[in-house]
């Protein structure tokens, strides 16, 4: 198993990679990548559906063929599950011939020997949690994947699966950010972190949502005083959290994931968590 340290600030994410023209070809997103790596960011979240069929995994794949070295420097997390066929009802699918095959075309758009992790991405109501774990477990035994995770699960959902699998289920990839906190307060977070389970938060800025009204006012008053954006303070407040959840950024400015980097790591004091806390949900803690 290759687990995320729970020193890493940052996962960069790379549902937005094909919107990059200047990252197309595989010489520049080479070293777009080396970059990140000489910066000590080494773990890439895609998704099967980015950029529609596999199209962003394969430019990734692309880049690493084109410069062979980077291959054994990277750590790849993807996600399968959500299918959107033109002209047909989008769904989810978690049955063992979808992931096994889901788990092979990865690999192969990628270029690597083995995913880091490995996600289904959302629940599947029709989920046979028995066979899908076989499926699962037999990729890990098979050396394709090193760890096992979901994304968008409810406590009850994962633990359904875990008791079918024979490797643990390793981290859980939900919606989490100042704006979005309904899983600290509902239970789920505080499963998560019972069952063992490392937090991946995506859209950690809320789509910069967070950045508007009473919460945005609070946090570029907050950044200010901690001499960090207010985008960093963000992160650094969803890092304050038990098991300092890993956010996985949007962006692919150098610039600014250098800057988001550095400022995630701000030790928020509590009473300022807190002030975000409050601003955010327009309310005083009961």
């Amino acid at each position: 198993m290759t687990p995320v340290h729970p020193s890493l600030s940052l996962m960069l994410g790379m549902m937005r990679l094909h919107e990059r023209p200047e990252l197309q070809a595989p010489a520049r997103l080479a070293d777009w990548i080396e970059a990140r790596l000489d910066q000590g960011l080494d773990w890439f979240d895609h998704a099967d559906i980015y950029g529609g069929d596999g199209h962003n995994e394969r430019l990734f794949g692309e880049a690493l063929r084109h410069r062979p070295s980077l291959a054994a420097r990277v750590r790849v997390v993807t996600k399968a599950g959500i299918l959107i066929p033109s002209g047909n009802t989008k769904h989810y699918d978690s049955s063992p011939a979808w992931l096994a095959g889901a788990i092979d075309r990865a690999l192969g758009r990628l270029g690597v020997e083995r995913l880091d992790l490995f996600l289904i991405h959302r629940p599947d109501p029709l989920m046979e949690a028995e066979a899908t774990a076989r499926v699962l477990d037999d990729a890990v035994q098979a050396g394709k994947v090193a760890a096992l995770g979901v994304s968008n699960f409810l406590p009850e959902q994962w633990r359904r699966l875990q008791a079918a699998l024979s490797h643990p289920l390793t981290h859980h990839q939900l919606q989490l950010s100042l704006t979005k906190t309904a899983p600290l307060f509902d239970g789920n977070f505080d499963a998560l972190c019972r069952d063992g389970l490392s937090a991946l938060a995506w859209s950690p800025l809320d789509g910069g949502t967070l950045f508007q009204g009473a919460a945005g006012q609070a946090l570029a008053r907050l950044a200010a005083h901690h001499g960090v954006s207010p985008a960093g303070l963000a992160l650094a407040w969803l890092r304050r959290l038990p098991g300092s959840p890993v956010p996985v950024i949007g962006t692919l400015d150098p610039a600014r994931i250098t800057t988001l980097r550095d400022e995630a790591r701000l030790s928020l004091p509590r009473q300022d968590w807190f002030a975000l806390l409050e601003a955010a949900r327009g309310q005083e803690v009961d």
